[in-house]
């Protein structure tokens, strides 16, 4: 459906699918849409096309078959343990936050560690009842990264968020669900239909009060989630230092 635009080295899929609606198809499939280089790259070249193309009102962000996003590659957690990185060298976190237009994560499939958080800061959420989502870094022993201190409390409310941010637990669209979260959570195969149907509502409206509203709404998160992240920061350069973290990456990682 729709023009694919740019194939994003074929991993970040680009393409029209309706007047004034952009679709974002994140496809790693070698690295189960962790946040390889070349998917890290696609997302970073597909926001600032959509930044720059000012006929669209509305993305669609949504993963492939039952991976939505997992967050970074054992690579990448090994090099934090090592200070040879940090998560702010890439902002993947904000991107949606940033983008200039609503963005709609249609979370068809796993949100995994930062990407489950990277799927909160967009303007909509829509979760798949059959899906695992999980914020997963403390399983590793280190404390969470990506804004997820910052928007878990701010979109499912501090009692769920500090559970799953303490506890880690992986947790099914169905349970978060019956635990009330103010997201629409669907059967997979309906997701995608939602999230379609929500955006043609959306790009009905002219995009100069659309790109004005959300910068009203948005606009002290903007302000507020610097401040978070270097927190953020400096938490890990606490506890990635902690021996039993590199262990806990080589031995845990993609259970």
């Amino acid at each position: 459906m729709g023009i694919r635009i740019n194939n994003m080295e074929q991993v970040v899929e680009l393409t029209e699918v309706g007047e004034g609606i952009i679709q974002i198809k994140m496809q790693d499939k070698e690295s189960k849409n962790t946040f390889s280089q070349a998917l890290t790259a696609g997302l970073m070249e597909a926001f600032n096309h959509v930044k720059n193309e000012t006929k669209y009102k509305v993305v669609v962000l949504t993963g492939y078959d039952t991976y939505f996003a997992s967050g970074g590659t054992q690579d990448q957690l090994m090099k934090l343990t090592e200070g040879n990185s940090k998560f702010t060298d890439f902002d993947l976190y904000s991107l949606s936050l940033n983008c200039p237009i609503p963005v709609i994560a249609a979370m068809q499939g796993h949100g995994i560690g930062g990407g489950f958080a990277m799927g909160l800061f967009a303007d909509f959420v829509i979760l798949s009842q059959e899906s695992i989502y999980t914020t997963n870094f403390m399983n590793y022993g280190f404390t969470p990264g990506m804004g997820a201190t910052y928007i878990l409390p701010k979109k499912m409310g501090i009692v769920l968020a500090e559970e799953m941010l303490l506890t880690a637990k992986k947790y099914r669209g169905e349970e978060l669900q019956a635990r009330g979260i103010p997201f629409p959570v669907l059967r997979r195969d309906k997701v995608m239909d939602y999230a379609y149907e929500l955006a043609a509502t959306i790009a009905e409206k002219p995009r100069v009060s659309l790109v004005t509203l959300k910068d009203h709404l948005v606009g002290e998160m903007r302000q507020e989630l610097p401040k978070i992240i270097e927190e953020e920061v400096k938490m890990h350069a606490i506890t990635f230092a902690q021996p039993e973290v590199k262990d806990r990456i080589k031995t845990l990682f993609g259970n």
